[in-house]
């Protein structure tokens, strides 16, 4: 990543992101999907001995673990960005939030998983992660974009020079730079695409 600020000027809001592809949707609708089944209990269970569910506490475990893997990457990204720094910095800090927050409320609920107020509320907790992270994942996305933009319009400040040549070595040098710059392209959108 270079040094210079990216001269793109996007059309958005970075305080107000929604999602709005259809494809952001669809990624996000099974997650969507599981936190919203969790309020499916019924009011009164049975009159059997209540337990601790071991599995619920795994499976909060296993998203204290993801959650903290994402925060790291994504404070990698914030340091190295040079655009939306500040908004990935809070993106950041609000995901880092509301994991504490579905964290308390979790081991709350694990306690006793079928009473309906705790299991709101882990709910509640769990969808405001999940709208955090999202935040987190369009901004960084949007950092991403800006990126590849800025490469692109290098890339086409080459392919102009290519065209306006008058010599032969000039020929020699700018294509070699053209080259050079669309496998930079190319390996930016091969990258973003993984």
């Amino acid at each position: 990543m270079s040094a210079k600020v990216p001269s793109i000027e996007l059309k958005i809001d970075p305080r107000d992101l929604k999602i709005q592809t259809f494809t952001v949707e669809k990624l996000l609708e099974p997650l969507i999907i599981q936190v919203t089944t969790l309020v499916n209990c019924p009011q009164n269970p049975s009159s059997k001995k209540k337990g601790r569910s071991k599995r619920a506490r795994v499976l909060l475990a296993s998203v204290e673990e993801a959650t903290w893997n994402l925060l790291d990457k994504g404070e990698k990204i914030a340091n190295e960005a040079i655009v939306f720094k500040e908004e990935l910095h809070g993106a950041l800090a609000d995901v880092q939030k509301e994991s504490q927050a579905l964290k308390v409320s979790a081991e709350a609920f694990t306690s006793d998983p079928c009473y309906l107020p705790k299991r709101q509320a882990v709910v509640q907790a769990a969808r405001s992660l999940l709208t955090a992270v999202t935040r987190l994942l369009v901004l960084a996305d949007l950092v991403d974009v800006a990126y590849l933009l800025e490469h692109l319009t290098v890339f086409q400040r080459t392919f102009e020079s290519l065209r306006n040549v008058s010599s032969k070595s000039d020929l020699q040098k700018i294509y070699q730079k053209f080259q050079k710059d669309l496998e930079n392209l190319d390996y930016l959108a091969y990258k973003r695409q993984q």
